[in-house]
């Protein structure tokens, strides 16, 4: 992607040791791990949190601004030490990048502390957030995800007989209260409850901590020889920490993960037998290319598109390229498909940092030659094809082609392996302004000269859920993927919008 407007909310991982407590698998390193791994999902603060998992046990905590390997060091893994924990990374969309705001956010309730951490954002947190406030709850942050936490301390409606907490029923109070986006780990004492909206919007998925030398391929191992299990948005972060994927929380289910195993407990039912909305951008742009959603890996999913892209918008070009890096699966098939060499014609400076943090307009005028190198030689005299997974803004495409026209490329034309996008996402990506996103200022037949191109042309909605839906293995459950930002069909309606 060439703009940088479209932003995930958070990553959420969790970790339970199995076996005897106290463990020998280091919890703190392995959350760690998987937090940086799923960086790409919130770059502005991270924390994690940690227990021994008695009931009299307090919580250790460690949370910080910015990058997780800026915020933890090797002495503040250690001193997190414990048998269960989980951690967070975030990117605000609702709440400020404030400290304030980082998560796992950790209250006291009457039976004792409890952990959250939440990716999405509340469809419907303006009538939450009054309905708390009329209970006398007071809120000490502006997000969203505070709401989820001050809901799970009510009492839920059907009570808790003998004096035991019933965190299920809490849990389902939640689930129908709001019926999206929310993924959510819930740490209390030896457990944590894993769960996902009952539209799936946002992913989780669990994987299987296997012992060191199920890795070394000297020894072979059971598969019930499990040294901890793990939650998280993404598979990507598994192969770092020894895990192997086991499947995805599915849409509605609690998944209650402890030193026993990993349970389901509970499935919420959709309004009206409504199908399953999950983000079909994750597939898109914002998840790793090596996660697996629905049976199926996102590399292979853009393959897909770009692919289907070759079928709907051919052209007649000498080199098809991309703008590094998103799009490079499917820049590589659009290639393949019509037969015509793929090449790169930019190198990029991955030391630059972001070009909007620039001291004055000159620099920010030079913001996209010095984060790409021009490779010249690949294409002057040539007409190139760029294809991009999606165009928001729009503002950085248009020095991207003058520099490519400066440099001497013959003819310069655009494919995007995603639809326009025209409407604002209420579910927990950040998509500017309905009057800021260019789908809607310049017309279509109007793009190529706005943006200086030969010619200019979109993946069809149709296109992009073929391509998507046609690997899935989904034998558990309807498919179904929320594309609002596309066609304005939202999975819910909501008063506070």
């Amino acid at each position: 992607m060439t703009d940088t407007d479209l932003h995930e909310a958070c990553g959420v991982f969790g970790c339970v040791a199995t076996g005897t407590w106290p463990t020998q698998l280091d919890v703190a390193h392995t959350i760690y791990l998987g937090l940086v791994g799923l960086q790409h999902r919130g770059q502005e603060s991270a924390g994690i949190v940690t227990s021994l998992g008695a009931e009299d046990s307090k919580f250790k905590t460690k949370k910080g601004m910015g990058l997780v390997t800026h915020i933890y060091a090797e002495e503040d893994i250690a001193k997190l030490k414990g048998n269960i924990g989980i951690g967070h990374t975030r990117y605000s969309t609702q709440g400020e990048s404030e400290i304030q705001n980082i998560q796992p956010f950790v209250v006291e309730t009457e039976h004792g502390l409890i952990a959250v951490a939440h990716n999405g954002e509340l469809v419907n947190a303006k009538s939450l957030k009054k309905k708390l406030l009329r209970h006398g709850v007071g809120l000490s942050t502006g997000s969203d995800s505070e709401l989820i936490t001050q809901l799970l301390t009510h009492l839920p409606e059907c009570g808790e007989p003998q004096g035991l907490v019933n965190w299920v029923g809490r849990i389902k109070r939640i689930m129908a209260e709001t019926l999206t986006s929310y993924s959510l780990v819930i740490m209390h004492h030896d457990k944590i409850y894993a769960l996902r909206d009952p539209f799936g919007n946002r992913p989780l998925c669990i994987g299987k901590l296997y012992p060191a030398a199920a890795f070394s391929g000297k020894k072979v191992i059971s598969d019930d020889d499990v040294d901890g299990w793990v939650v998280s948005s993404e598979s990507c972060n598994f192969n770092s920490m020894g895990a192997r994927y086991y499947r995805e929380v599915l849409p509605g289910e609690v998944i209650e993960l402890s030193k026993e195993g990993v349970k389901s407990v509970y499935i919420a039912p959709r309004p009206n037998k409504a199908p399953p909305a999950f983000c079909i951008f994750e597939y898109v742009y914002f998840a790793r290319t090596d996660s697996t959603f629905e049976g199926q890996m996102v590399y292979t999913v853009r393959q897909r598109c770009g692919r289907q892209l070759a079928e709907e918008a051919p052209v007649n070009v000498d080199i098809v390229s991309t703008v590094p890096e998103s799009a490079t699966p499917a820049a590589l098939a659009y290639a393949e498909k019509l037969g015509i060499p793929y090449g790169e014609v930019f190198c990029k400076n991955r030391y630059i940092g972001r070009t909007f943090i620039q001291p004055n307009m000159r620099q920010r005028k030079l913001g996209v030659a010095k984060k790409f190198g021009v490779l010249t030689e690949n294409f002057r005299g040539k007409r190139v094809v760029l294809i991009d997974d999606s165009i928001v803004r729009g503002v950085t495409m248009v020095p991207i082609v003058k520099l490519l026209r400066a440099e001497g490329a013959a003819e310069i034309h655009i494919r995007i392996a995603s639809p326009p996008i025209k409407y604002p996402c209420y579910m927990g990506i950040n998509i500017p302004t309905f009057q800021e996103l260019v789908a809607n200022v310049v017309p279509l037949e109007d793009m190529p000269s706005h943006f200086g191109a030969d010619s200019l042309q979109y993946l069809s909605v149709d296109g992009l859920k073929k391509a998507v839906r046609e690997g899935i293995k989904n034998p558990n459950g309807s498919v179904g993927h929320c594309v609002a930002c596309l066609t304005g069909e939202y999975p819910v309606k909501c008063d506070d919008w």
